[in-house]
């Protein structure tokens, strides 16, 4: 569907919605009842976030359906078609708990289990548009991550004809490890080190794309993905996880929560709902150890942990993987100006969390799941009951056990000793 055809299908279908309820109001005043009028004029509000939710949720589909990848409605060519789309759930304990209801993203639907896959895909796929990679001639896909993206390119890699080439920190999940290397990629443990450092995971996935493209013998080439800068990141939720959010929700949305480690989701997704839902508030969770927090509520980006001497680790210091960061990235940047409000969640208070959505949910999450949903109750009960909310639930705890879950520890099995208050006294 062109612009043309959006904008006129908008207009006629605003038209018509009006007069149909105008027309509506002006019977039911007739009949002297004010309530049912004001009714009436609810229904106004109602019918048209419903009808341009529709429309520019199908002007978004048609241009996803445009791009490189083939996918039948009903039988689908190959695991990349399978990627988006997920369902948006209500947390039934959260939303009982603040009298707000508390809708998640489930990312850990997507076949590679993380909202990773996305962004796998679209790097893949600018890659192959720019004509930087082939399929089946030896291309590689060179990446530093804590884990859930290189296990998404590894499978995106594997399924298009590329190899992949994974650069992590050496303290990453065994889980993580173990499922990049089944997934065919390579992996080089790095110590865990300052940005500025050469030796830093993400400067050495760069190095060693560099290295392959000088000593290829073969004409194979070496992409480094780059996911921290490359704007294809947050371009894919703005296509896509944006306009699956607004359709999910009808529109009815006042607040989006997430954290933010390469930014591109909380760019993309805040990018394409604010210029729908002005009034709409983006709220960062962030981790200890991370500084955007600050950067958000203060315009200044750093964190007390990173004092010279403080430090225990070189980049964030926490039991959370996949978000927090203390620089400035290209894709957070690009949406950065709309982020409204920051929630600083701790360790204990994301370990808690973990352990009240199996209890009370069997909603078994990873770590920076658990800290959006922290971070949604205590934004919850900053709005008071009656809103609607929307955070994302990136992967399952199965990635996290010997790390996050293991000082998780055993769960409660009466949930009557299990209240949310703990997490607003911690």
């Amino acid at each position: 569907m062109d612009t043309r055809a959006i904008s006129l299908l908008t207009g006629l279908s605003i038209g018509i919605v009006i007069s149909i309820s105008i027309q509506s109001i002006r019977l039911d005043r007739s009949a002297g009842s004010d309530t049912e009028a004001r009714n009436g004029g609810n229904n106004i509000v109602s019918a048209l976030k419903s009808v341009i939710a529709a429309i520019f949720a199908r002007s978004h589909k048609d241009a996803k359906d445009s791009s490189s990848v083939s996918c039948n409605q009903n039988i689908k060519n190959g695991v990349e078609c399978l990627i988006g789309n997920t369902p948006l759930m209500k947390i039934k304990s959260l939303s009982e708990a603040t009298g707000c209801e508390i809708w998640a993203k489930m990312e850990l639907m997507n076949p590679g289990g993380s909202a990773k896959d996305r962004v796998a895909l679209a790097i893949v796929e600018e890659a192959e548009k720019m004509g930087l990679i082939k399929p089946d001639r030896g291309d590689t896909i060179y990446e530093g991550t804590s884990g859930s993206t290189g296990i998404s390119l590894a499978m995106v890699c594997r399924s298009k004809g590329y190899k992949a080439y994974i650069c992590l920190p050496d303290d990453t999940s065994t889980e993580k490890i173990d499922l990049l290397e089944k997934l065919g990629a390579a992996v080089e443990k790095v110590r865990p080190a300052s940005i500025v450092d050469k030796k830093q995971y993400v400067n050495m996935a760069r190095m060693r794309a560099d290295s392959h493209n000088e000593s290829s013998t073969d004409g194979s080439r070496g992409v480094f993905a780059n996911q921290f800068e490359n704007e294809a990141n947050w371009k894919t939720h703005y296509m896509n996880t944006g306009p699956e959010i607004f359709e999910q929700t009808g529109g009815f949305l006042d607040a989006f929560i997430t954290g933010s480690g390469t930014g591109g989701t909380i760019s993309g997704i805040s990018l394409y709902l604010k210029s729908i839902l002005p009034n709409l508030k983006v709220v960062l969770a962030d981790p200890p150890g991370s500084g955007l927090y600050n950067k958000v509520k203060f315009g200044v980006m750093f964190d007390i942990k990173e004092r010279e001497g403080t430090r225990r680790r070189h980049q964030v210091d926490t039991l959370v993987e996949g978000i927090g960061l203390n620089r400035l990235t290209k894709n957070f940047d690009a949406g950065y100006r709309l982020v409204d409000d920051a929630v600083k969640v701790t360790d204990e208070e994301s370990l808690f969390m973990a352990k009240y959505l199996v209890a009370n949910d069997g909603l078994f999450v990873g770590s920076s799941s658990a800290v959006n949903c922290v971070a949604a109750v205590k934004y919850a009960r900053k709005l008071g009951p009656g809103h609607n909310i929307v955070t994302i639930i990136c992967d399952s705890g199965a990635r996290h056990l010997s790390k996050f879950w293991k000082a998780v520890g055993a769960i409660d099995t009466d949930k009557s000793l299990m209240s949310l208050e703990k997490i607003m006294s911690i």
